[in-house]
């Protein structure tokens, strides 16, 4: 079995693969919230619990594991994890390792390893030109060329993090639930915040994808991330959501790099 875990600043995601079915099906896949204070320990005893569920014991089933990871103390944690109990070295989406993709960032290894994941993931299932959406702590744009090159992208707040900022600041907005209203012209204070984050969140990713396809021509627009399925739908350029897509891209990723 493969393990691929993609670390978020909020959430960690967890699928699992079965490394030698050439169907390379997700078997299955959890969100947990990502803790730093987490010791590779505590790390092992979470995993080995989510595999229990499929009857699947960490040490004896599990073949590989590749990680991608925004949180460095994490990173650290769940490589001496792999060292101490499972006897394996993952494959850290990171400086030296194969990806199949070019980068052409100033500098390479300022881009996240989510994001690649994302661009090798998206190129795989769709080929380029490609625009990643992916709606996370940040809501990012990841740009693939029609060669398969990792062009750039651009970052912005996510919904979560400005509503965070507006109710920490305004005194008098109340946090509300994320969904769709019943129109654009809010009736209610809830509404009227619904309607700006979501249809504003949608109006913003549309502009954006228009401005990149006015440099790199008609492109597949992607999206996926937590809040893929709310967003997507009310968009008028994503058309495909890959919830898994950063999990695709890691197992992607861990075969370019096996013997």
């Amino acid at each position: 079995m493969l393990l691929v875990i993609d670390v978020g600043n909020t959430q960690t995601v967890v699928g699992l693969y079965d490394s030698g079915d050439r169907r390379h099906q997700l078997l299955d896949h959890w969100r947990l919230a990502t803790r730093t204070e987490r010791t590779s320990d505590e790390h092992l005893l979470t995993l080995s619990q989510l595999l229990e569920t499929r009857d699947l014991d960490l040490r004896s089933d599990v073949r590989g594991v590749a990680i991608s990871s925004g949180v460095p103390t994490v990173t650290f944690e769940l490589r001496r994890m792999c060292d101490r109990y499972l006897d394996l070295e993952p494959v850290v989406l990171g400086a030296g390792v194969r990806t199949g993709m070019s980068v052409l960032y100033d500098n390479p290894k300022e881009v996240g390893a989510d994001r690649i994941a994302n661009a090798v993931g998206a190129y795989d299932l769709y080929g380029g030109p490609t625009i990643v959406v992916d709606f996370g702590t940040a809501t990012t744009f990841d740009v693939i060329s029609a060669n398969g090159e990792y062009l750039g992208g651009a970052i912005v707040p996510g919904i979560e993090i400005s509503l965070d900022a507006l109710f920490g600041r305004a005194a008098a907005l109340r946090q509300v639930e994320l969904v769709e209203p019943r129109s654009v012209i809010g009736k209610t204070t809830v509404e009227s915040v619904q309607s700006g984050a979501l249809y504003g969140y949608a109006s913003l990713v549309d502009g954006m994808c228009d401005r990149i396809e006015e440099q790199i021509g008609e492109a597949t627009v992607i999206s996926t991330g937590g809040l893929a399925g709310l967003i997507g739908p009310i968009t008028s350029t994503i058309e495909h959501e890959e919830p898994w897509l950063t999990l695709h891209g890691l197992r992607l990723v861990w075969e370019k790099n096996q013997p």
